[in-house]
């Protein structure tokens, strides 16, 4: 297999995991977004959108996986790893990801309203940071757009 072959079925691979993850926050009332930080093809942290639980406006699937990688390695610099989100990040989320040095981001579906990737704002790949992750977008879009639409039309059903 290529080496770009086997990226992709890696992509597919951890979008698939974040998917699972995103189950988690929809069973749980919360926006179904789901995040894994890989490193190595090992988990360092995984999370899902839990602002409503958890209280706390910062609880986004991106924020709740940084964190739990940074308490796996000791250290508030991700460096050399990747994060695979269901839904483009916002602003929020994109400035942690440059914090934290995020070697790579790749996500789904892509967000019309706070987008901060590429549909709104463009965040990521600003020239005037010190740090600027590779981009991969519309991994599994069509998954990730529909599970999202599922939960909402579930709701607006209520």
């Amino acid at each position: 297999m290529t080496a770009e072959l086997e990226d992709v079925s890696l992509d597919l691979f951890w979008m698939q995991h974040a998917l699972e993850l995103a189950k988690q926050a929809a069973a749980e009332g919360e926006v179904p977004v789901g995040a894994v930080l890989v490193h190595d093809n090992n988990v360092l942290g995984e999370g899902w959108n839990r602002p409503i639980a958890s209280h706390d406006p910062t609880g986004h699937a991106e924020i709740n996986a940084l964190r739990a990688a940074a308490n796996t390695v000791g250290n508030y610099r991700l460096v050399d790893t990747t994060l695979y989100v269901t839904l483009e990040p916002c602003v929020m989320c994109a400035g942690a990801i440059i914090q934290a040095r995020v070697k790579r981001v790749v996500y789904g579906a892509t967000e019309p309203k706070m987008g901060a990737v590429e549909s709104v704002f463009d965040v990521l790949a600003d020239p005037r940071h010190n740090h600027r992750p590779e981009i991969t977008g519309g991994i599994m879009a069509e998954q990730c757009a529909s599970q999202l639409q599922e939960f909402f039309r579930a709701r607006r059903a209520k």
